[in-house]
């Protein structure tokens, strides 16, 4: 026997060969353990389905407001010059008024000009804050927009920034 290890005792080596790994507990399910997180499951499901399609109806809704709006930033690019400006001031009103008519029935808003139309375009403004001379313009230059004075340039930009309010901003409720 070699003088460096220790005797060995038969009770320790019974032991040891009695000695098992150790057993590890079923894994956790992730399943909820009581009904009342599945019905919860099923709630939170149903709002974000609900959430989801008012998003979805009301984007469909609005897409007449992202025409528009697109159709009016490519005609604000175009008011750099003079000619060009008096072409985009002149196109301007049929765009307001192509955004009426995709809410409003034709009946309704088709036949308006002048002071009226001014007057329903204010009327319909929501929370657009736009000044008068705004209103003035396209009361009066659906029409009529070679008989009036060019405007100048900053003139043009505060009507573009008033039909972009308009357009963003009107009140489609009744």
């Amino acid at each position: 026997m070699d003088p460096t290890t220790p005797p060995k005792d038969p009770m320790l080596e019974a032991t040891l060969r009695q000695m098992a790994d150790i057993v590890l507990p079923q894994p956790v399910s992730m399943m909820p353990a009581t009904w009342g997180w599945a019905a919860l499951t099923g709630v939170v499901v149903l709002v974000l389905a609900y959430a989801l399609w008012r998003w979805l109806r009301r984007h469909a809704q609005n897409r007449y407001r992202r025409d528009a709006l697109a159709d009016l930033a490519a005609l604000e690019a175009r008011i750099g010059g003079d000619a060009e400006r008096l072409q985009a001031l002149a196109m301007l009103p049929a765009i307001v008024k192509r955004t009426a008519l995709a809410v409003w029935p034709r009946e309704q808003v088709a036949s308006l000009s002048g002071r009226e139309w001014g007057e329903f375009l204010r009327d319909h403004a929501g929370k657009a804050q736009i000044d008068a001379g705004s209103y003035h313009f396209f009361a009066e230059t659906e029409y009529r927009l070679s008989g009036r004075p060019l405007l100048n340039d900053a003139a043009a930009r505060r009507v573009f920034a008033a039909a972009r309010q308009w357009i963003e901003a009107h009140d489609v409720r009744p």
